[in-house]
């Protein structure tokens, strides 16, 4: 999702202004850091990183500095009191006000703050996106309305909000008529998509569609949400050709009592079982997902029922990270937080199996003949050989 924002606000400035980027700070006229909020370390990085541009600054008194994104959203005017020498704090949804907001700035304004959330507002002032190779993003949805309690999210994007079903698919078939070849949906809860609006089909009417439009070879998304993961969606996934056998969903923990302190509205056997459906509609299905270690309360007994659920499930990869504590989030003042080393060994454990099942996934392709597309030029090439790398 910031990858698609940033996108979109270097569009934006292109059209409003005829700025282009640049690969050196030094040179830029303007500098934008889009933030995340999701991490700890991803948060304090972006004061680390205001602190190198704080030298440009120095040198050039006219550049102008501008965060958005979740921190930027969570923060507000702090990161302003913190860094006096940005000029422009915008959220995930107001990055389509950046154009007025470096007006206000060259009239003489100090610190620029605009966090609200407008709702669709964004999707309506933004350019048509560009096309850089044969994959992009489209985002069919903003925010999430689950309020997990060790998740920003909902606090820093705003509520769920679907963006009407004929401009999503617009964007889709302009990207397909460019030359566009691969479509990644993404939304917070992707799979909630039209739900706040009565239809809960849209997201498999949207997927359905997808397979109409000319050109579109791959369909992809993420993130969905295993509540709201019917099985209209798996219908759609294994009877639309474009649509790829691959779904990456959350997890977080295996077990019930942790599912339950994190307020996630499923259990281990409804997991499962959306598994278990997957992969009997697409027996060549590839799974990915996320997992969170050391949850406030975790105990042994918990872990162990998350490293079960790994077992079961076969993931082709996972995600995995320490529990970090978010400001503003229940899960932050909840009692039985777990101590660093418990956390870090339960951690390794599970590293440790993740990838011992990731290898027996790969072994088992050793042989398969796939296609391969390239999304990025040649790929990453590896220093030492000439392997090239692209997504099956």
């Amino acid at each position: 999702m910031n990858e698609y924002d940033s996108a979109r606000m270097r569009d934006l400035l292109q059209e409003s202004h005829n700025l282009v980027p640049t690969e050196n700070p030094e040179d830029a006229d303007v500098l934008l850091l889009n933030t995340c909020s999701i991490r700890e370390k991803a948060q304090e990085k972006v004061f680390h990183q205001l602190g190198r541009w704080k030298k440009l600054k120095l040198k050039n008194p006219d550049l102008i500095i501008g965060v958005g994104g979740c921190v930027a959203s969570q923060e507000g005017a702090e990161i302003g009191r913190r860094a006096p020498y940005v000029d422009l704090v915008f959220g995930p949804q107001t990055l389509h006000r950046l154009p007025e907001m470096l007006e206000q700035r060259d009239s003489g304004d100090t610190l620029i703050v605009d966090v609200s959330f407008p709702e669709i507002e964004k999707f309506d002032n933004l350019p048509q996106p560009k096309v850089e190779g044969p994959s992009a993003f489209v985002s069919v949805m903003e925010g999430c309305s689950k309020y997990c309690t060790f998740c920003v999210v909902p606090y820093t994007r705003g509520e769920e909000v679907s963006r009407p079903f004929d401009d999503v698919l617009a964007e889709i078939s302009q990207l397909a008529d460019k030359g566009v070849r691969e479509i990644n949906l993404l939304g917070q809860n992707v799979n909630a998509y039209g739900s706040e609006l009565g239809d809960r089909q849209a997201f498999s009417k949207l997927l359905r569609a997808c397979g109409d439009v000319s050109g579109l070879e791959r369909v992809r998304f993420m993130s969905p949400h295993p509540r709201d993961f019917t099985d209209d969606v798996i219908e759609a996934m294994a009877h639309t050709s474009n649509v790829m056998p691959t779904l990456h969903m959350p997890l977080q923990s295996g077990s019930d009592s942790v599912l339950q302190r994190m307020r996630r509205s499923y259990r281990q056997d409804k997991y499962l079982g959306i598994i278990d459906r997957v992969r009997a509609a697409m027996p060549r299905a590839s799974i990915t997902t996320d997992i969170i270690v050391g949850f406030p309360g975790e105990t042994e007994e918990d872990f162990q029922a998350t490293m079960d659920v790994v077992r079961q499930a076969r993931f082709a990869s996972a995600y995995t990270f320490q529990y970090s504590k978010r400001p503003g989030t229940p899960a932050a003042t909840m009692e039985n937080q777990i101590e660093k080393e418990v956390v870090q060994e339960r951690y390794e454990r599970l590293v440790k199996l993740v990838n011992q099942i990731s290898l027996e996934e790969n072994i088992a392709q050793i042989d398969n003949s796939v296609e391969i597309l390239v999304a990025h030029g040649e790929g990453r090439k590896d220093a030492h050989t000439n392997r090239r790398s692209g997504r099956s």
